[in-house]
């Protein structure tokens, strides 16, 4: 399978997920740099990783625009996309989702995640555990997509996860961090770490590294499901 990685940030790289792709065939766009954004005949799964900007800051960056566009048109084409953290708020948007922030909304910091009851409608829902514990660097959430599924919620933020007819799925939490992962973002965006809201000291950051293995576990599954035969289904 062709797939296509879009970097938002320095700092904010695809984490495990190098470990998931294997012999897929990659191509990775690092857009803060000025990298041209993949063409839809280029992928068959447009993968959107976080970043430390908002879905709002077209004026700010130029590439912003063409990249919602470039998930509009793959959704539309029927190719599969999966997003994580401000990668999935921009699936969500491309979806008719409202994006939201405030003063205090800033979560960064390991919390549990709960699955919703209606992600039992969802297949991939059925398969994924019932509680998991994930990383959040989160500066906006989002409302529930029309069509979606709710996947997972956590306390303080009712929506972590959802599902678009199959195809498309975004995790507002980071299932990808693992411990280099971890050092390098809180080395290049520390100063997030002084954000009203609910927010973890670094040493508590640092601490939860440990419970990485088993979050990339079920991203590793999410992937697999994308990437599968079920595609052709709806």
């Amino acid at each position: 399978m062709r797939i296509a990685l879009i970097q938002h940030s320095a700092g904010v790289g695809p984490a495990a997920i190098h470990q998931w792709l294997g012999e897929h065939q990659a191509s990775w766009c690092r857009v803060y740099a000025g990298e041209s954004l993949p063409s839809l005949e280029d992928f068959e799964l447009l993968v959107l990783l976080d970043g430390s900007l908002s879905v709002h800051d077209e004026r700010q960056y130029a590439w912003m625009g063409a990249e919602k566009c470039l998930i509009h048109q793959a959704l539309m084409t029927r190719k599969r996309v999966f997003g994580s953290g401000l990668g999935a708020l921009l699936l969500a948007e491309a979806l008719g989702a409202r994006i939201s922030s405030g003063a205090d909304v800033a979560r960064i910091g390991w919390w549990q995640l709960e699955k919703e009851q209606q992600s039992s409608q969802s297949p991939v829902g059925r398969m994924l555990p019932h509680r998991l514990l994930a990383m959040h660097w989160q500066r906006e959430s989002c409302s529930l997509p029309h069509g979606a599924i709710a996947l997972y919620g956590s306390k303080g933020s009712a929506l972590q996860g959802f599902v678009w007819q199959e195809r498309a799925i975004g995790l507002l939490c980071q299932l990808e961090s693992d411990a280099e992962s971890l050092d390098e973002r809180l080395q290049e965006e520390s100063a997030d770490l002084s954000l009203p809201g609910e927010v973890q000291d670094r040493a508590s950051i640092r601490d939860g590294a440990p419970h990485a293995a088993s979050a990339n576990a079920t991203l590793f599954r999410l992937l697999d499901y994308l990437s599968g035969a079920h595609a052709h289904m709806t």
